[in-house]
């Protein structure tokens, strides 16, 4: 089967390197270009992506051609074929495997996929939503968060490189990598040393059965897998921790774009009901939502309870993954906002406080081990306060309780 959009083929060497790899994707039609007329190319056909080979020498040109294609929306995916140097802007590499492109077919299908989501997006936005949405927000690197499994000697580099960089969450063994995949969304996996090769085969393989996952980019820093695994951003990197890093994190990048479009998506979807940052209710939905609840539960009976998680120390970008990570944990009836203070408000929908406290803390649990305050060795757990609705509760008086400074820790 194959898809049409034009792609922009740039290479000193005609035929490039990588034509019969591209031509294997039946992606077309594929247009032609050496550097000298690469720009003139990319005006004259608008491309839907560029896949391009480059030099030391020709590096400034490719720094040029991607600032063109950075301007432009809907996102336009730059390839880059082995690269020489750090790459700049919005382009994501491909390393050959010894002169074969084997992932370029699906590389170039899963960029094709977030342009295509970048352009749903845009053509959803009004004027009257468009405040609510931030679809050209800064590096979508502020929002990523990668997950480092290993236990060996390159885990302290690769843990600085990235942690300067990312939110990082650490996983010792495979089995707890597999509940981090699980308990939260994740933009990168890079799977360092301490383990054997059929321990990650094994993992790969389980990777790529799943189709959450065929998409995420996943690095490996040891070589000899010669198995072909039906990973879209499989990448193995060997080398020092900076040389890795500066490999990863543009494909990390491109799937943390790919989160932000589709909790963009969503927040369009409710009529800005969501916020796009965290996946919760913007407050003031919260307010109405809550509202609602009690009135309800007022009216017809029921249970209904509330959970505040407050943070110490915690920054901005880490208060919006923690909400994230409760917005993909909570149940479909519950509902929760992220509060200008920092903390977290969740609401149990028919639930009495005896359970509710019961899911709170499964919720802190999670959030407990995938995060750490200034200090990287200081475990910051969080603090909640729970309280079930009374008879004569109104929505106001149910939060007041929740504001109480003598918040107690959940035990673990």
């Amino acid at each position: 089967m194959s898809d049409q959009a034009t792609i922009v083929a740039i290479s000193s060497q005609q035929p490039a390197p990588f034509a019969t790899a591209l031509a294997d994707s039946n992606i077309f039609p594929v247009i032609d270009a050496t550097w000298s007329t690469a720009l003139e190319a990319i005006a004259q056909v608008q491309p839907a992506a560029v896949v391009a080979t480059a030099s030391t020498a020709e590096m400034p040109a490719f720094s040029k051609l991607a600032a063109k294609l950075a301007a432009r929306q809907p996102y336009i995916p730059l390839i880059a074929i082995d690269p020489v140097s750090e790459l700049p802007g919005q382009a994501i590499p491909l390393i050959g495997d010894h002169g074969r492109f084997t992932r370029l077919g699906a590389r170039l299908r899963n960029a094709l996929r977030i342009r295509t989501l970048h352009a749903t997006v845009l053509r959803r936005l009004t004027a009257e939503n468009l405040h609510h949405f931030t679809t050209n927000a800064p590096n979508p690197l502020e929002d990523a968060t990668v997950m480092l499994v290993g236990r060996g000697g390159s885990h302290p580099a690769l843990s600085v490189a990235f942690g300067e960089r990312v939110s990082l969450v650490g996983a010792l063994s495979i089995e707890a990598a597999a509940k981090h995949l699980n308990a939260r969304d994740l933009d990168g996996i890079v799977i360092g040393d301490g383990f054997t090769p059929r321990v990650v085969d094994a993992f790969l393989t389980v990777l790529a059965e799943d189709p959450r996952f065929r998409g995420l980019p996943v690095i490996v820093t040891s070589s000899g897998f010669a198995q072909e695994y039906d990973l879209a951003n499989l990448e193995t990197i060997t080398g020092d921790a900076d040389h890795i890093t500066m490999l990863a994190l543009p494909l990390v990048r491109q799937r943390a774009l790919e989160a932000r479009l589709n909790r963009t998506l969503r927040s369009i979807d409710s009529d800005g009901l969501i916020d796009a940052a965290t996946g919760l209710l913007t407050p003031e939905a919260f307010d109405r939502d809550l509202a609602t609840a009690v009135y309800h539960t007022q009216t017809r009976g029921g249970g209904l309870s509330a959970a505040r998680f407050t943070f110490k120390n915690v920054s901005l970008r880490a208060q919006r993954d923690l909400a994230r990570i409760i917005s993909r944990l909570m149940r479909k009836i519950d509902f929760g906002t992220l509060c200008a203070d920092g903390s977290i408000i969740v609401v149990f929908a028919e639930t009495d406080p005896r359970n509710a406290h019961m899911i709170a803390r499964r919720l802190s649990a999670v959030m407990k081990y995938t995060m750490h305050g200034p200090k990287r060795d200081a475990r910051n757990d969080p603090r909640v306060k729970v309280a079930g609705m009374t008879a004569n509760d109104s929505a106001k008086s149910l939060l007041a309780r929740l504001q109480d400074a003598a918040a107690q820790r959940v035990a673990s």
